[in-house]
């Protein structure tokens, strides 16, 4: 079979690499398609990913918006070259509207709630929708729910296992704690209207950790002269390693804050809508979540959370990713086994919704 996966964010490209690398193992031809946004490229090229540029990123919510026609046009161009059988996708504009047009089949997931809009013009134009049990909408028909999220699907312990030379990397001593706290842009599409923490609470926060452990700050935007000192450095690939071995994470990132949670390191979560993924790991006790109104109190916890680990809290939070794994499959498997064989996958699924922990 041949099958097309259509990247959105650098993050995906993390996603499906694994999926990838099994299903061309199992014989497929596989190709993603991408735009020339942030490290997304980089990423393809490291894991030697093959792959088609289908424009370049705008900035700006107009620009985004204008710039969808002529990557629709060249996503299709892709399909007339490539003539896929399935293609696989995070609900995209150009992936949801062209196979449909060209008559695929279109297996597609997401766990971001608040994106309406963008709903509402992709999910009628897709044949199955995979979401995890923590989503917090329903999607209709062919709306198939498993009980894992995206982050498992490169972080499972069957896909993944840390490397402690990033400790040489960061230049610190091995097992020396460190927090990793993370700063967003706030121009992603579901961002628009959202704010997160204040440049004074940012300073605040960094300076307060770094008195309780080293601190390593990972931005999308430009950092201000008094945490530049505490920048990152380290190959973007690394950066599971590193969040692997810390002993907090702290920011306005959920897909970072779920692969904290998803590698048992707490985190401390802010954003104003959340998510249903970070919800349910703040259930189990490895999120704590808080709205940008509530910074003052997520920065009080980030210290009293840095404090525990200090003083050995970090069994405690094995326990809880012991039981949050437990519980859960491994998502690239199952995807790899319902891509290959749709629709009796999706009409097994609906069937019998408990055939997924096949794939723990």
């Amino acid at each position: 079979m041949r099958i097309l996966i259509d990247i959105g964010h650098p993050a995906q490209v993390h996603q499906f690499k694994h999926v990838y690398a099994l299903l061309k193992q199992n014989g497929h031809e596989v190709v993603f398609t991408a735009k020339d946004k942030e490290i997304a490229h980089y990423l393809l090229d490291v894991y030697d990913i093959p792959y088609y540029t289908i424009g370049a990123s705008k900035k700006g919510y107009l620009n985004k918006v204008l710039s969808i026609p002529r990557v629709c046009w060249q996503f299709a161009k892709v399909l007339r070259i490539f003539k896929p059988d399935m293609g696989v996708s995070r609900f995209s504009f150009q992936a949801s509207w062209m196979v449909f047009l060209f008559g695929k089949k279109h297996v597609a997931l997401t766990d971001t709630e608040h994106v309406g809009v963008a709903d509402k013009l992709t999910v009628p134009f897709v044949n199955a929708k995979l979401t995890a049990y923590s989503y917090q909408k329903e999607l209709g028909k062919n709306h198939i729910r498993y009980n894992g999220n995206i982050e498992l699907f490169y972080l499972h312990p069957n896909r993944f296992a840390p490397n402690k030379s990033i400790y040489k990397d960061l230049g610190i001593t091995a097992n020396e704690q460190y927090a990793i706290v993370r700063f967003v842009s706030w121009d992603a599409h579901h961002d628009v209207g959202l704010s997160g923490i204040t440049l004074e609470n940012k300073i605040r926060l960094v300076q307060e950790l770094s008195k309780l452990m080293r601190v390593f700050i990972t931005s999308e935007k430009k950092l201000p002269k008094e945490l530049k000192p505490y920048q990152i450095s380290i190959k973007p690939e690394c950066m599971h390693d590193a969040i692997a071995f810390s002993s907090l994470l702290v920011g306005e990132s959920a897909t970072m804050a779920s692969e904290a949670a998803v590698l048992g390191v707490p985190s401390v979560y802010i954003d104003e809508v959340g998510r249903g993924y970070t919800d349910e790991e703040g259930e189990y006790g490895l999120v704590y979540n808080y709205k940008p109104s509530e910074q003052d109190k997520a920065i009080d916890k980030a210290l009293e959370v840095a404090k525990e680990m200090a003083q050995g809290g970090g069994v405690v939070y094995k326990h809880k990713h012991q039981e949050f794994l437990k519980d859960k499959i491994d998502p690239t498997a199952f995807l790899v086994w319902f891509v290959e064989n749709y629709p009796e996958s999706r009409d097994i699924m609906k069937k019998d919704p408990d055939y997924q922990y096949r794939f723990k």
